[in-house]
């Protein structure tokens, strides 16, 4: 087999595109584009071609492997990408026909996601992705592999090189998930001092480049990295929103969703993404001048509901009216609520009706509640005092606990998610009862 040093990167790339016209689902071309200028490669050519399915070796045909061949010859090309998965071995068996580093999409999303990461919780995420991925390249596809241990005591079999570096592999992996485990303990300990102060939380996704970053500088004076490229921000930010002189909320700002986003990446940011699970409010950016927005919209909800996200209440968010020409509005349901606002981040057109609805969402006044718990829900209780909801208590000769209470909508949401708590036993009481009481 050709041996070949692989590159530290890829300035000018051959770019790889194959339709199958039988498969429904495939990846948009445009956005491969996309995804390659925002790697910052120079891409010196398109090969686009056809086939009723891949090639279990190469991926493409004998034909096509020739002409990309004769062209990274005559263009001089680093790095061939294909806007497709490849399996180790097509991966490794293109490499050796095309004598330079091949990668697939989830190897440039990947590389995409190593130049973003600033903070230390996010470049720890990506070299997991990164070494997961790369635990599956790890073939017999290069000499020194069959290199052997040996030595007083070592004689025999030994351990080969691909042995040496697969272990080698797994102690980082395990010392990174016991890093960012870490992490995410310090993050729990953020939301609970939250959650105790009574802040609800905002969440802003979307697919990537839909303008969540810009929206989010627009609305919090925030200085985040925004650019018109695909994952312009990776590293999640939060900041406090005042919507009115009594009522603020923390807005998070979170790395942007893709189609066939890889697995390795979901999994890694599971922990960043928290944040979007236990939001009292999503707020879903959308592109409104993107011909393909539902389907990305489809896209972002998928990647919601693996992360537990699916159920969190969610308001769209469509962005960049100042391109598609569309006057600032809010679409309401048959209920009344708002579901859909039309706005632009960069002009600020429609910020007006984005706080108006916030506000409508969490500026509501406290109501008084009466409940009762049992003599085994002590936790609640210890949570409720925590809070400074309890204005009376009585015990019972039964051990039962009758509890007066002022809560906020948002706060009487969260005992329900934390506890499980059914919302028809919290009985609503007027002020005067209360009092009289």
């Amino acid at each position: 087999m050709f041996e070949f040093e692989r590159p530290r990167g890829g300035e000018r790339a051959l770019l790889v595109h194959i339709n199958f016209p039988h498969q429904p689902d495939q990846d948009d071309l445009a956005e491969f584009v996309e995804l390659v200028r925002s790697a910052d490669v120079e891409d010196v050519e398109l090969v686009i071609g056809s086939r009723v399915q891949p090639s279990a070796k190469t991926f493409i045909g004998k034909g096509k492997l020739d002409e990309l061949a004769a062209q990274v010859e005559a263009l001089q090309v680093d790095v061939v990408l294909f806007n497709h998965a490849l399996s180790p071995s097509q991966e490794r068996n293109l490499e050796s026909a095309l004598k330079c580093r091949v990668l697939d999409r989830t190897g440039l999303i990947l590389d995409i996601f190593a130049q973003r990461a600033q903070s230390h919780e996010g470049k720890l995420q990506v070299e997991l992705a990164q070494l997961k991925h790369l635990s599956t390249r790890l073939v017999r596809g290069w000499t020194h592999l069959e290199r052997q241990k040996g030595g007083i005591g070592l004689r025999g079999p030994g351990e080969t090189q691909l042995e040496t570096d697969r272990r080698l592999l797994g102690k980082r992996i395990k010392y990174l998930n016991n890093r960012l485990t870490k992490v995410a303990r310090q993050r729990e300990q953020g939301r609970q001092a939250r959650s105790k102060a009574d802040v609800p939380t905002v969440s802003l996704v979307g697919y990537t480049n839909a303008g969540k970053s810009t929206l989010f500088n627009a609305l919090t004076d925030a200085r985040v990295f925004a650019a018109d490229k695909l994952f312009a921000t990776l590293d999640p930010t939060l900041r406090k929103l005042a919507l009115s002189e009594q009522q603020h909320i923390i807005l998070a700002d979170t790395v942007g969703f893709i189609r066939h986003l890889p697995h390795d990446l979901v999994a890694a940011f599971r922990a960043t993404l928290v944040e979007t699970r236990e939001a009292d409010l999503i707020l879903h950016v959308v592109d409104s001048a993107d011909d393909a927005r539902q389907d990305k919209i489809d896209a972002v909800n998928r990647v919601l509901h693996e992360v537990g996200a699916g159920e969190t209440p969610q308001l769209l968010v469509y962005n960049k009216i100042d391109i598609s020409g569309i006057e600032p509005r809010i679409d309401f349901d048959d209920q009344g609520r708002a579901w859909r606002i039309w706005l632009s981040a960069i002009s600020g057109s429609g910020f007006e009706l984005l706080f108006d609805v916030l506000r409508q969402q969490f500026c509501e006044q406290s109501s008084l509640y009466t409940l009762v718990l049992k003599a085994g829900e002590g936790q609640i209780r210890a949570y409720l005092f925590e809070n400074g909801c309890i204005e009376a208590e009585n015990f019972q000769n039964n051990g039962d606990i009758h509890l007066n209470l002022r809560l906020t909508p948002s706060l009487l949401k969260r005992l329900g998610r934390k506890f499980g708590i059914a919302v028809d036993r919290f009985v609503p009481v007027t002020d005067t009862l209360a009092g009289a009481a």
